[in-house]
């Protein structure tokens, strides 16, 4: 079951209040959701942005008889979203990059290879003649060069043998298909020197994280919507993001510190107690960075570019 991460935290920043305007654009299962929807009373309204039906369904059922609006849309589509719902600006959004718990208990979506399944990957895998499907993961490891490989796997998994693995990769496809999580993770775990497979994480974690960030276009859909943040945003509005990884973490905190429509009101990002930690294991490398409107900033800034 998925537990919202640094819930107690996002509160205490957001500090929602009766009726404001809330978006989750992260809405999951529905967690952090459901508890903004409970303090901004009837008056209030959360929109909550998910790119995964599976998961809006579950959010559906959290929030049954609360003040929500659900939307199949990825966060980056923030505005245009707001524009249709006939919202100019809201108090408050809060963005949780991580991956669900649910959908990483789900074989057949190929994002864990706890238990062997399809490699899928897809957040979204149709039903949107708007956004048609893109490849899966099993089709980028069947068609990208070996270059590209490596490179995805550095950029996106900072996997330091990524060269290694790519070329693995190569080898085995001529002779068969992978298509399964259980024979990429096996391909990875052989192609690792021996004295690196037995570290605090298991060796396909990396690749596997490259491979999602590649397949859902993760990195895009974020840099475009922390463009966007301080448009939608009403004066004093905040906003509240929560990464995993030093891609994601890195971005976040670049883009709030130099946009000078935004104030950081978190110096440092904020983390998990131990307490939390101890029930929610997948809190530990969660970061929370926070920062709010200006009042008398109307003018876009120009971010200076994110360092790699």
């Amino acid at each position: 079951m998925h537990r919202p991460v640094l819930l107690d935290e996002v509160i205490a920043h957001l500090g929602p209040g009766e009726g404001m305007t809330l978006v989750d654009g992260t809405a999951g299962a529905g967690g952090h959701t459901a508890a903004l929807a409970r303090r901004v009373g009837a008056t209030g309204r959360v929109i909550g942005l998910d790119r995964d039906p599976a998961m809006l369904a579950l959010a559906r059922a959290a929030t049954a008889g609360l003040p929500v609006t659900l939307v199949h849309s990825p966060y980056s589509a923030i505005r245009e979203v707001l524009d249709e719902l006939g919202i100019a600006e809201v108090h408050g959004i809060v963005l949780d990059l991580g991956l669900s718990s649910d959908q990483l208990a789900w074989a057949d979506r190929g994002f864990s290879f706890a238990t062997d399944g399809p490699l899928d990957m897809r957040f979204d895998s149709g039903g949107d003649p708007d956004r048609p499907p893109g490849p899966t993961a099993a089709e980028l490891v069947a068609t990208l060069p070996e270059a590209e490989l490596a490179r995805v796997f550095f950029e996106y998994g900072e996997e330091r043998f990524s060269r290694r693995i790519a070329r693995r990769i190569l080898e085995v496809r001529r002779a068969e298909p992978i298509r399964t999580t259980r024979q990429l993770a096996e391909l990875v775990r052989r192609s690792i020197p021996g004295k690196f497979r037995h570290g605090p994480i298991d060796p396909a974690t990396r690749v596997f994280q490259a491979l999602r960030i590649a397949v859902n276009e993760e990195l895009d859909h974020l840099d475009a919507t922390l463009k966007a943040l301080p448009d939608v945003l009403a004066p004093g509005g905040r906003a509240a993001i929560i990464s995993f990884h030093s891609l994601e973490d890195r971005r976040v905190k670049w883009a709030f510190r130099n946009d000078p429509r935004l104030a950081v009101l978190t110096k440092k990002p904020v983390t998990a107690t131990a307490q939390e930690v101890s029930v929610n294991p997948r809190a530990r490398s969660a970061k929370l960075r926070v920062a709010e409107r200006c009042p008398n900033s109307n003018q876009a800034g120009t971010p200076s570019p994110i360092p790699s």
